[in-house]
């Protein structure tokens, strides 16, 4: 009996199949039995795979369907790949999942990974065996570019089965913002995404692979794939494996709701999805295309392979005996190959963008009550606190931040009441008087740039200038500290300064970390205001990634997190450990803002980033019920970031053999994240700009001290 009843899915492409399909099951069946994937013992008796598992499971029908149009040298290729990668999570979860041995398993993950270099040991394993044939066959026809991303991710798709290793062995299901970052890593889509530059014979232009429409392209298609997926292997991996690394009972655990809700919310979210995926192609990725001068064929073969993945995809699951697929077929219509196309679906689609883009601007909502928040961390404040406000002031009236350009954003009184050096002298509490100084005035322009962007390019829709100006910005931020522009407004004035002042005692790698913070930030800005242009609230996902970089986390993180991390390798500071260490604190601190700046943003200023409104419009509940969940997310967060401290980062430390400084420099970063949630969520609760009688004040331009013009 099926654990619940499949939902609609939006299926807006039809399946197509490749015409090679039965010369890749041949191959793929004599090529499983080479590399000895059929007679691989288990621990218990018998073997991982049959000659029939391998035939009913199907992958040559799955990459037939997911690449329709390859050769058949390519295909046989692919399919091969695939049945690699499925016999890894099934010889994986037979030898170290069910035994929880985790030192045999980073010792294999590690021995499997030399496979992909330029010395590989002889294989002694299937797996190993399969992964030396399919990288000298791969390789040569790509560019050392793709070489590396399609490393990493298969690096990422190996090496992180060791955090689901580890929830199983805990007891552990993930909160959802972090089952979604590392499901990217575990379910290997994005591996997925780069065989599909393969069969299409077009990769991504190295120029633009890092830019946001890619990773936004990317980042989507592997989410619905790893959706998709969660729903149909929910019976296999939950009821019968005692997995839990799946969305559907991360949904159910988190939300406290039945099996079948949770499975239907899973399929929202992945409904949305497939929907980022289309606005990203259509009006962000051609933007890109043009700005960088490329031609549209190569990215567009791309997009298209990606939407061939997931038609195909889809088909796949639904005729698999590998998952739980009653009812994946409308029942009474065509089943047989080609005829999935009687099998579109908008329906849910629909319905998506309907909520998406029908929210009514400037609703009056009132004061919304902040939950009880978990913070176990105290806050601490610099004795150089008077010193910096009255210095702050002086700063922002020289940056001409009181003035009329074009508008009065800010006026004195307005400044003071934001108090921001009061949140520096607790994010930093232990900075002298100079480096509060600088912390504060950093704090002072990226907030008056968020506060700056919607009202002087927001109500106009002027999306070009305010391209234009972000454009300029990095010119005002030399990595050689050399020379900038002259600057003809406030923000541009005050990044001049700001520069000078932070760059010029950093190392190069410093500046280059802090330069591409300050741009992330300010490019964000451009996603906001597209975002109101198309008055559409954001996707989820897209939203908690986004942010981070809206808010500046990275910016004011890095003002102290810098000189922390002079001491730690480079390719530790990139590790899950830290990500999710990071990103942890940061969504706390960014929901944080979100609660108490709900009425502001919402009613007075017609806003539609806000994780309350995001919550309300995906959940369909009221504003009350969607901040009690913004709450259990911060809260969950917070647990997770109490978990890397009291487990993953002494883990860390041994594995890569650290030494007193490194260790240090990375228990500082963590108590610098302390004070910098605590000092946040401080700072909002005294902070006069959200209370009602302030916005009631700024609601007129005319209640400023400087008269607005034009």
């Amino acid at each position: 009996m099926q654990a619940f009843t499949l939902p609609d899915f939006y299926l807006p492409y039809p399946a197509r199949i490749n015409s090679n399909l039965e010369r890749a099951r041949v191959h793929s069946g004599e090529w499983a039995r080479r590399m000895g994937m059929l007679d691989a013992p288990k621990r218990d008796g018998g073997v991982v795979w049959t000659a029939e598992d391998l035939s009913a499971m199907d992958y040559a029908l799955m990459c037939a369907y997911t690449h329709p149009d390859c050769d058949g040298p390519a295909l046989e290729l692919i399919t091969d790949w695939y049945v690699w990668v499925f016999f890894f999570d099934d010889h994986f979860l037979e030898e170290f999942k069910h035994t929880r041995d985790f030192a045999g398993a980073k010792s294999y993950l590690d021995r499997l990974e030399r496979f992909m270099g330029d010395d590989p040991p002889e294989p002694e394993s299937p797996a190993e065996h399969g992964l030396r044939d399919l990288w000298a066959r791969t390789v040569p026809a790509m560019s050392a570019g793709w070489r590396r991303r399609f490393v990493t991710s298969t690096h990422n798709l190996m090496v992180e089965s060791l955090w689901e290793l580890d929830n199983i062995d805990r007891g552990r299901i993930a909160n959802p913002i972090e089952y979604m970052q590392m499901r990217r890593k575990v379910g290997g889509a994005p591996w997925s995404a780069n065989l599909v530059e393969y069969a299409v014979g077009a990769e991504v232009p190295d120029e633009i692979a890092d830019t946001r429409p890619m990773q936004v392209l990317r980042d989507t298609f592997a989410d619905a794939v790893h959706l998709r997926n969660d729903l149909f292997s929910y019976q296999r991996e939950v009821r019968e494996e005692g997995e839990n690394s799946n969305a559907v009972l991360v949904f159910e655990r988190f939300l406290g709701c039945p099996t079948q809700q949770a499975a239907d919310l899973v399929n929202d979210l992945l409904t949305s999805r497939l929907q980022q995926f289309e606005n990203t192609a259509l009006t962000e990725a051609p933007m890109l295309l043009a700005e960088h001068g490329l031609p549209p064929h190569g990215v567009g073969a791309y997009v298209k392979g990606l939407q061939d993945w997931q038609a195909g995809g889809h088909e796949w699951h639904a005729r698999s005996s590998r998952y739980m697929n009653e009812g994946a077929t409308r029942v009474g219509g065509p089943t047989g190959l080609g005829t999935s196309a009687s099998r579109l679906s908008f329906a849910p689609g629909l319905r998506g963008r309907a909520r998406q883009h029908s929210h009514q601007l400037f609703t009056p909502v009132g004061q919304l009550p902040v939950p009880e928040l978990s913070m176990p961390f105290e806050f601490r404040t610099s004795p150089h606190l008077e010193a910096a406000r009255e210095y702050a002031v002086g700063w922002a009236r020289r940056m001409g931040m009181f003035g009329p350009e074009p508008v009065a954003v800010w006026d004195e009184r307005r400044f003071r009441g934001l108090d921001l050096p009061h949140c520096a002298a607790m994010i930093h509490a232990g900075a002298g008087p100079d480096e509060l100084f600088l912390s504060s005035d950093w704090l002072a322009w990226g907030t008056y740039g968020d506060d700056w962007y919607p009202v002087v390019f927001g109500a106009s829709r002027n999306l070009a200038a305010a391209k234009a100006l972000t454009d300029r910005l990095p010119g005002f931020m030399p990595l050689d500290a050399g020379a900038t522009p002259e600057p003809a407004n406030a923000i541009e004035r005050g990044l001049a300064d700001l520069w000078r002042r932070s760059a010029g005692p950093m190392s190069l790698p410093a500046r280059e970390k802090l330069h591409r913070s300050v741009r992330e930030m300010t490019e964000s800005w451009l996603w906001e205001l597209a975002n109101q242009a198309q008055h559409r609230i954001p996707d989820p996902v897209d939203y908690v990634e986004m942010r981070r970089r809206t808010f500046g986390s990275d910016m004011t993180m890095n003002l102290a997190r810098l000189k922390h991390l002079d001491n730690v390798p480079a390719h530790v500071s990139g590790t899950r450990v830290l990500h999710e260490l990071e990103t942890a604190a940061q969504d706390y601190a960014c929901f944080t803002n979100d609660l108490f700046s709900y009425q502001k943003e919402i009613e007075y200023e017609g806003e539609l980033h806000n994780m309350v409104l995001v919550v309300e419009n995906f959940l369909g509940i009221d504003r009350f019920g969607a901040a009690d969940v913004v709450a259990r997310l911060m809260n969950a967060r917070m647990e997770q970031f109490e978990h890397i401290l009291a487990d993953d980062l002494s883990a860390l430390f041994d594995q890569f053999g650290l030494d007193e400084a490194a260790r240090a420099g990375l228990l500082g970063h963590a108590a610098g994240m302390k004070d910098w949630m605590s000092g946040i969520l401080e700072w909002h609760r005294r902070c006069v700009r959200y209370t009602e009688p302030e916005l009631e004040r700024v609601r007129n331009p005319a209640a400023l001290a400087i008269p607005v013009r034009g």
